[in-house]
């Protein structure tokens, strides 16, 4: 079903802008993960801090200037469960989902995984928590377990339940005398001071005066005066008595004490608002702006509120206007393709699962260029109300028009200051076979003429050709093929088109001859798992990837294989995939046998990127030597799970896809060029700190890179990876240089050095 309170994420008002990061330095990460869903937050002074599922992020209201926190820059996780921040200092701790726990203080991360790693049973789950004085309170499904944020150690748990056995606390608080605790069995309260409360009979049930029974979800004090929520009422703590004061039309999602009021926090799903109650729980007024969906926080200041929104970011509400506020990120992970062009890279955000069914996935197209992220979706299109999982995309050569396809919802095409254009019914497209509504787009590419091939999966005739002329054309597939499924199309350098069959089919191979509207001249190749099929691996075909040399790398849920006999496909059946032998710690085997390759991205210097989902492998160009692999836990990669891996041209940055979002690394080679004029360098000039490495960009492949004093004395030499040359900045002995002017010399291929720049360093 279509989940309708994401509709709500309309970008009704822009967020604020927030500085761009910039590639980064070469072998060095940055994240681009989805900062509009907000979760808590804390205002100290000028400056707000915000945790969201991916990390959290810091911004100055003076200066408007956003701090990212996440994995990528030093947390320990990506999966967020909240936040709280130290009353008398900058610390803030971060938990985790898994009940994993970071304390941060400027650039510091202290980790403490005691929770996490405890084999003690049960619900390790953190609901809230206290920082009061020099001790962490944090609300679990186990009990209350006590931090020493000094010692970074745990200090001790409590179990206010009956019996002392585990029990679920929802939140704490405290004042000078107490602690109260809700619960499942109810409000509970023990002495703050000179008590063993890891006794459970020192925890009293708080009850009768009209306190209403039952489990509590929230407590807190406003105006030395307690108060609690139980499901949808919040009841007032006077004189000893429990005043029954407002119960909400909707859900309360929360409540929170303000200086003066109680913020309560409510929503059905689809609309939310926040109502604030004076101390004896009357209404003041009711904060109902169009982005107020999921309320998870609220903070006041004045007449000013900050509201953490599950579905629309941190908004800052004043009178009857909104604000949203939260770096410049895309609204949401990628699951489908991630594709460079010419207009920047273009991450698709819908999904299928393993089955090929859709996921109702409302999230669209995200879109990076000018180190900016941007948007197509139903948020800010209502016309794409019926296209959800868009899992393709292809940009149109001769006119620059993206074409996107959704799995379900037909064909997108868009174009920049036009309307968006929606090809189903009444096109070459067809339903899918017993789902008479669905236009299921899984895959497309234009071939050499400029034609829009197209995988239209489960149609009758599932492989779709529109022309430049606007034409439509359905071609048959003659062999066999479970579901009639067809998804990425790749187009080699020969015009052939290669065709992914999921369901373990296999991989089609096409010549159209020219003519793909006849199809008495047409060649087909079908490869399948085992020899005298076409040798791959497994039929169970993930990924295509055409490298430098025009081979092509089909990586399937058993390894890899490659095509490399490309001028005999289709006249002798010897034509077969090969697959690649890796030698890795004294031991050669095929590559990537038993791991399933998702993604398969080519570099400028034709080495080949590889997506699984135990992480990402860096291999040589013919597939036999691995040179890099990152992990979770060896990397700041956000996830073993990969789903796609795309590489920057001009600047080498390789962009990977995972289940917790979207990171980049910025790699060593880019696409060389035979220009000399275009040689950038960077860092330059380089300042006196920097120990990294520097950059050497837009020079031919495997030219030799000299490096120089003015004089002409050689200082280093070495040999570009595509179009790209790096240097660390030492000579040959390994010593630093001086400060100065470097000169770059590049052979040609009359290896007559030619000056392509200058460096210079500041020591």
């Amino acid at each position: 079903m279509r989940n309708p309170c994401l509709r709500l994420f309309a970008f009704f008002v822009l967020p604020v802008l927030t500085k761009a990061q910039g590639p980064p330095p070469i072998g060095q990460w940055r994240e681009h993960l989805p900062f509009n869903n907000a979760l808590a937050l804390d205002l100290s002074g000028d400056e707000l801090t915000c945790a969201t599922p991916f990390g959290f992020f810091t911004f100055e209201e003076g200066t408007r200037i956003f701090t990212r926190k996440t994995k990528i820059n030093g947390l320990s996780e990506v999966r967020v469960g909240g936040m709280v921040r130290d009353p008398q200092g900058a610390a803030v701790m971060v938990w985790y989902e898994n009940g994993n726990i970071d304390f941060v203080e400027g650039d510091q991360v202290r980790n403490l995984p005691d929770i996490l790693q405890t084999t003690v049973p049960g619900d390790k789950r953190i609901f809230h928590a206290l920082w009061r004085e020099n001790r962490v309170y944090l609300s679990t499904g186990l009990g209350i377990i006590v931090l020493d944020p000094v010692r970074f150690e745990v200090d001790d748990t409590w179990r206010p339940s009956s019996n002392g056995a585990d029990i679920r606390v929802q939140a704490m608080a405290a004042d000078a005398d107490f602690f109260y605790a809700a619960t499942a069995e109810g409000l509970k309260k023990a002495p703050a001071r000179g008590t063993n409360l890891a006794d459970f009979r020192v925890w009293q049930t708080i009850s009768g005066n009209g306190l209403i029974p039952g489990p509590v979800d929230d407590v807190g004090l406003i105006k030395g005066r307690l108060y609690v929520r139980k499901k949808d009422t919040i009841q007032v703590e006077s004189s000893g008595q429990w005043i029954f004061r407002y119960q909400s039309p909707t859900p309360i999602v929360c409540a929170d004490s303000g200086p003066e009021s109680i913020l309560v926090g409510e929503s059905d799903g689809v609309k939310g608002r926040v109502t604030v109650l004076s101390p004896d729980a009357s209404v003041v007024r009711v904060l109902s702006t169009p982005s107020i969906s999921l309320p998870r926080q609220t903070v006041q200041l004045g007449s000013q509120y900050w509201v953490a929104c599950q579905n629309n970011g941190l908004l800052e509400v004043q009178g009857n206007q909104e604000q949203r506020v939260f770096p410049n990120s895309p609204i949401s992970t990628a699951s489908g393709e991630m594709v460079f062009t010419k207009t920047g890279l273009w991450a698709t955000a819908g999904s299928v699962n393993e089955s090929w069914n859709y996921q109702f996935n409302p999230n669209g197209i995200h879109r990076f260029s000018q180190d900016s992220w941007s948007g197509t979706n139903l948020y800010v299109y209502p016309i794409l109300d019926s296209l959800f999982d868009f899992i393709t995309v292809a940009e149109n050569p001769a006119n620059g028009h993206l074409m996107a396809g959704s799995f379900g919802g037909g064909l997108l095409e868009t174009e920049d200051g036009k309307p968006l254009a929606v090809y189903k019914q009444g096109t070459g497209l067809q339903p899918a076979i017993g789902d008479p509504g669905s236009y299921r787009v899984a895959g497309l590419a234009y071939d050499l003429k400029g034609d829009l091939w197209i995988a239209n999966y489960g149609a009758p005739q599932n492989l779709v050709l529109r022309k430049q002329d606007g034409s439509w054309h359905r071609l048959s597939i003659p062999f066999l093929h479970t579901e009639n499924a067809l998804a990425q199309i790749l187009v080699d350098d020969q015009n052939y088109k290669w065709i992914q069959s999921p369901k373990g089919n296999g991989v089609f191979c096409l010549d159209d001859g020219g003519t793909p509207e006849l199809a008495s001249d047409d060649r087909w190749r079908f490869f399948r798992q085992g020899r005298g099929n076409g040798n791959l691996p497994s039929a169970d075909v993930l990924s295509l990837a055409k490298d430098r040399d025009g081979f092509i790398w089909i990586g399937t849920t058993r390894g890899i294989a490659v095509v490399q006999c490309l001028s005999d496909i289709f006249t002798s059946n010897a034509c077969e995939a090969v697959l690649p032998i890796v030698q890795q710690d004294n031991f050669a085997g095929f590559l990537f046998r038993d791991e399933e390759v998702r993604s398969i991205a080519v570099d400028g210097a034709n080495r080949k990127w590889v997506g699984t989902k135990n992480g990402v492998w860096l291999v040589s160009q013919d597939g036999q030597e691995i040179i890099q692999r990152f992990t979770e836990k060896n990397s700041p990669l956000l996830s073993n799970l990969v789903n796609r891996i795309s590489v920057d041209p001009a600047t080498g940055e390789v962009f990977i896809s995972t289940f917790n979002g979207i990171c980049s690394f910025r790699g060593t080679a880019t696409e060389a060029t035979a220009n000399l004029s275009g040689v950038l360098v960077f860092p330059n000039p380089v300042p006196p700190a920097y120990s990294g490495t520097i950059a050497i960009r837009g020079v031919p492949d495997e030219a030799w890179i000299s490096i120089t004093e003015a004089d002409g004395r050689l200082v280093y030499r070495t040999r570009s990876l595509g179009g790209q040359a790096v240097w660390d900045g030492r000579n040959f002995k390994g010593e630093r240089v001086s400060s100065g002017a470097y000169l770059v010399l590049i052979s040609d291929e009359t290896n007559r050095p030619k000056i392509a720049a200058k460096i210079f360093f500041i020591r």
